[in-house]
């Protein structure tokens, strides 16, 4: 069980590639990662899933309070790039329908980048 996380800041947007498998032994790695984000005042995630072959349900608790602690920062959080497999896990759990979930990097930054949606 490995896990590699990578940031890469674009504008005010923090991309973080997470590779590997987010697991119970390995959350707590992306976690540090991003409480030192969030810590130095950057509360504009973009997650890069494209190289995360499994996550189960400690790495989704990662992603839920990552997606608060944005919210309440008032920062965007968003997902982008899962595989098939972490996809489904986000659909099963109910979680594709909280966290936003986009196709690709480059929308999901571009989603970040725009206005909110008024409800």
């Amino acid at each position: 069980m490995s896990l590699t996380v990578s940031t890469v800041q674009h504008g005010d947007t923090v991309v973080v590639t997470v590779a590997g498998e987010l697991d119970m032994g390995t959350a707590p790695q992306l976690q540090d990662q991003i409480t030192d984000l969030l810590d130095k005042g950057r509360s504009r995630l973009v997650f890069d899933l494209a190289d995360l072959s499994f996550c189960d349900s400690t790495g989704l608790s990662v992603f839920v309070r990552a997606k608060n602690n944005c919210d309440e920062a008032g920062g965007i959080f968003r997902l982008a790039a899962p595989q098939r497999g972490v996809l489904r896990i986000l659909e099963v759990s109910g979680l594709v329908e909280v966290l936003e979930t986009y196709p690709t990097v480059e929308e999901a930054r571009s989603a970040g980048a725009a206005a909110p949606a008024a409800d």
